[in-house]
């Protein structure tokens, strides 16, 4: 078996990979299993890289789920702990909000400044706030049911033509996550971190911590808080690093940073 496999079906107590390639639908759509299974394709693709000789990375980033990812493939955390944690960090975001109570919604077209200035009038005390500034024209919004609905109407009178509501199973890096970042504190302040060999750039603070306590708290953190993932592929540009290589399950951040940085797409030199 591939090793990425049977190590994570082993720290799961279940086969992966059968899930994966058999589902049901339903359970791979629980974020408690689509956390270890995407962190676990992430991380073969690295070892897939490093077979190969490929060039090492000068930065390392990911979205969201994606930083643990690029934590364990910088040797921060071991990939064993990484599962746990994740699978953990999946039930608790999912038991943080009730299914129906909460949900994503995709804007593709207006600012990021639109976005969060529909979130404040939508809102009416309910929570509502931007999740992910994924690019110039897609920003990501989190929050209740009732305030996702006045959302898109407000936004189509304002004349927003393409709005997707994503299939995630709650309101993800919006304050209904606190609960969620409460129960996974003490994990992580149990959890072994180590100063990356590879710097890692992460999501809430765009920040390159070498500390691992302050790598903790960043994680933390991360739950409820927006993934500022434009300004972070922008930093990373700045730091003069060419190209932009995705290293992972799909092509959806590569198809996000066309959008923030088109002249940095492109297979390794």
């Amino acid at each position: 078996a591939p090793r990425w496999r049977r190590d994570a079906s082993e720290v799961l107590g279940y086969d992966l990979w059968h899930l994966l390639r058999n589902g049901p639908q339903e359970e791979l759509a629980n974020t408690a299993v689509t956390q270890p299974l995407m962190l676990s394709a992430g991380v073969a693709v690295w070892r897939i890289w490093c077979d190969l000789g490929l060039p090492r990375p000068v930065i390392m980033a990911g979205h969201s789920l994606g930083e643990y990812t690029a934590l364990v493939c910088a040797e921060s955390i071991s990939f064993d702990a990484a599962v746990r944690l994740v699978r953990m960090r999946g039930e608790f975001m999912q038991e943080a909000v009730p299914l129906g109570e909460g949900g994503m919604v995709a804007l593709i077209g207006p600012s990021a400044a639109e976005v969060s200035a529909f979130c404040g009038v939508a809102a009416r005390g309910e929570c509502l706030s931007v999740a992910n500034f994924n690019s110039p024209v897609q920003t990501v919004v989190a929050g209740a049911s009732g305030a996702l609905d006045r959302l898109r109407e407000l936004a189509a009178r304002e004349g927003v033509k393409k709005m997707v509501s994503l299939p995630t199973s709650a309101p993800f890096h919006c304050a209904m996550m606190e609960p969620a970042a409460e129960r996974l504190t003490p994990h992580i302040a149990e959890l072994e971190v180590l100063p990356p060999v590879i710097p890692v750039m992460n999501n809430v603070d765009l920040r390159l911590e070498q500390e691992p306590e302050k790598i903790k708290h960043a994680l933390i953190r991360q739950i409820a808080s927006p993934v500022r993932w434009v300004e972070l592929v922008e930093r990373i540009v700045a730091r003069g690093c060419n190209p932009l290589v995705e290293c992972g399950p799909g092509k959806v951040l590569t198809g996000l940073n066309k959008r923030i940085a088109p002249t940095r797409i492109g297979p390794p030199s």
